[in-house]
């Protein structure tokens, strides 16, 4: 997990933070996730700031209910560090793909507010799509991706789907999964198994690119993948002074910051 700087009441609000904090009903404000309000230690990451979007703040997975079966596997919502997410696509595009990037689609399951979706959709792949159980947050992804194409940033196309990334059909084709340790070992295994039933036998390359690897030992016991990968990926400067002050502004101090992202890449070989 990470943080950043308060920026105070002068920062421009994007269209996504408008739209998020304008929300009315009953005359009322709708209530914040916790986390996502000022009271709560709520700071803006530099990339919102910078991109007019809402991708910030530090959702514990107690307070992600869903009503879904999957809750009690949820964990923290934060988003991906720009520089940690872009080092590691890097890394993958050196690992000896057996098609071109453009014959890709990108799949972030777990993608909380979209932060990753929104960096993939300006690279080549052939689609990007995030899966998202939580629906408040599926919903602010979504307004982030109308912000993400009205500024001409989006080089590709991309979707949110709301829903239980282990009953996602991945589609046809070679697929890159990122995964921002969005769950605990109960759905990484039954996510896993939907992985190998599906890409047994079928052809295209499937990649997976795993931030914050808690569960990487999961991934070492499924048959069928192998790990290309595994080291401590750097945050920026920049991005490693936002994320410490983004977690030194929580009120119970209950999640810590290190200046880099334990990391593994796999591939499945059948």
């Amino acid at each position: 997990m990470q943080r950043v700087v308060c920026y105070g009441s002068n920062v421009k609000m994007g269209i996504a933070d408008r739209s998020e904090s304008a929300a009315i009903k009953g005359g009322k404000k709708q209530r914040l996730l916790p986390g996502l309000a000022v009271g709560d230690g709520f700071t803006r990451h530099p990339f919102d700031v910078k991109n007019g979007v809402r991708t910030s703040g530090l959702i514990a997975g107690r307070h992600l209910k869903s009503g879904h079966r999957h809750d009690r596997h949820v964990t923290a919502y934060y988003g991906v560090a720009p520089s940690v997410f872009q080092s590691l696509v890097r890394r993958w595009r050196r690992s000896g793909l057996a098609v071109p990037v453009e014959a890709f689609t990108f799949v972030d399951m777990g993608a909380g507010m979209g932060r990753a979706v929104l960096m993939s959709a300006e690279m080549s792949f052939r689609e990007v799509v995030g899966v998202e159980l939580n629906p408040t947050l599926a919903r602010i992804a979504r307004r982030n991706l109308t912000a993400w194409r009205a500024a001409g940033r989006a080089k590709t196309r991309m979707r949110m789907v709301c829903g239980d990334a282990t009953e996602f059909k991945l589609p046809g084709g070679p697929c890159l999964i990122f995964l921002f340790n969005p769950f605990g070992a109960t759905v990484m295994r039954r996510l896993l198994a939907r992985i190998a039933e599906s890409f047994a036998g079928r052809p295209g390359q499937l990649d997976l690119l795993y931030v914050n690897h808690e569960q990487d030992g999961v991934l070492e016991r499924q048959t069928g993948f192998v790990r290309l990968y595994l080291g401590q990926v750097r945050r920026s400067r920049a991005d490693a002074i936002a994320d410490h002050a983004i977690l030194a502004n929580q009120p119970d101090g209950e999640y810590a910051s290190a200046n880099y992202e334990d990391c593994s890449i796999w591939r499945w070989v059948g």
